[in-house]
């Protein structure tokens, strides 16, 4: 008879969406940083994960016991197989910096001013952040930036929970908006960091555009994935089409970064250095594949099985969606000036504008009461994203549920 403890679908698809965007994560850093260490820490991340993946798999079959839980469990089975791709797309990543692969000092340096960037930090003894634990000092909501990984000694803590006590040199790895790093250093007792740079050429090369290709492939991607999620999540046509719109772009751009590099190639003594950016649009597009394979239950009008919904709403990053309430607090401010991901730790997918979306909204746009939010981030930043909105956030005790309440006071 089988002793072991009955398996919950539901918190092992948790889990695996938050170790492949760990993975995704720390193989971005482990680039930026040149880390080898981080990099191997990838590679056992999946094996983590293909575990996760395989028990999934066992599951979904077991669970199938007529032809309408087939079809249900059909759709767990196609988002496990998004899942497990963009994780070896990270690992994919990792092996740029395991394999010496190669990479221009140029793109480390345009990484370090993406929309999302990684960065590192050590926890100094006398600082705000030593010896408490990540729930009370809320990264997230305080500089916008959250932590992936926690390098104590010469052991790993990846995918931290809130219990984690942070200890003096602990060596933390983030990821948010570059915004936060200054006041995140501060909390760290930490010096004045600044990004690499690299002397001003006047001269653009073949090899420079391959690098802007490359790290808007970054971003494209990453938010390519939210997309799909908060499709997935709230069953929403016009979102998948945005994704789909989104791996169109991909393709494209990977088209255009191989002419550039190819062309750079013949400049170059040596042109293996370059293999790395090669590499990295090849993952970047994968990535980008995951998100548009999530999508096409949506499109097809599959039946969608109701773990699913729940999965991605107990996952580490929870995805919201808040409207704008006439007088609230975003009401007719730019982005820039909402400063949503510093506030809330929530990091804007897309807004929906009378029916249409507009996704990767920059900081002049103007917020308006109708907008609609689209944005993922920490569970404990939820709360203020709705009160910025105009909103209370009323969580039913029983099933979990959450409610928006439009404030009275809002004005």
């Amino acid at each position: 008879m089988d002793d072991k403890p009955p398996r919950n679908l539901k918190a092992m698809l948790s889990e695996a969406k938050d170790t492949s965007e760990l993975m995704v994560d720390l193989g971005y850093a482990a680039l930026f940083f040149g880390d080898a260490h981080m990099a191997e820490e990838v590679v056992e991340l999946e094996e983590r994960l293909n575990g996760l993946v395989h028990e999934m798999r066992e599951v979904c079959v077991l669970a199938a016991r007529s032809p309408r839980e087939a079809e249900q469990m059909s759709s767990v089975l196609l988002v496990v197989s998004a899942i497990e791709r963009m994780g070896n797309a990270a690992t994919d990543v990792a092996h740029i910096v395991t394999h010496h692969l190669g990479i221009p000092a140029a793109l480390v340096a345009d990484l370090a001013v993406a929309e999302e960037v990684s960065h590192r930090v050590r926890v100094r003894a006398d600082s705000a952040l030593a010896q408490r634990p990540l729930s009370d000092v809320e990264l997230p909501v305080h500089v916008g930036m959250r932590v992936v990984a926690i390098r104590r000694g010469k052991d790993w803590i990846v995918d931290p929970d809130g219990d984690d006590v942070l200890q003096p040199d602990d060596v933390l790895i983030l990821r948010g908006p570059p915004d936060g790093i200054a006041e995140l250093r501060l909390l760290a007792g930490a010096p004045e960091w600044r990004p690499p740079m690299i002397e001003e050429d006047p001269t653009i090369t073949d090899i420079d555009r391959a690098v802007d290709v490359l790290v808007e492939m970054k971003n494209v991607s990453e938010v390519a994935v939210g997309l799909a999620y908060s499709a997935l999540l709230f069953n929403d046509q016009s979102l998948a089409a945005e994704v789909n719109h989104l791996e169109d772009r991909l393709d494209e751009m990977r088209e255009r970064l191989e002419v550039w590099v190819l062309r750079g190639a013949a400049d170059e003594i040596d042109p293996s250095p370059l293999r790395g950016l090669l590499h990295l649009g090849a993952a970047a597009e994968e990535i980008g594949d995951a998100a548009q394979q999530l999508v096409w239950l949506v499109e097809q009008g599959e039946e969608m099985h109701p773990v699913l919904a729940m999965a991605l709403g107990e996952s580490d990053e929870v995805i919201a969606r808040v409207p704008i309430a006439p007088g609230s607090a975003l009401d007719g401010k730019t982005l820039k000036e909402a400063r949503l991901e510093l506030e809330t730790g929530f990091y804007l997918l897309a807004i929906r504008r009378a029916g249409r979306y507009v996704y990767r909204p920059r900081g002049n746009v103007l917020l308006e009461a109708g907008d609609e939010l689209i944005a993922s981030g920490p569970d404990e930043g939820q709360a203020r994203l709705a009160e910025l909105c105009g909103y209370e956030l009323l969580e039913d005790d029983d099933t979990g549920e959450i409610e928006l309440v439009e404030m009275s006071s809002s004005r």
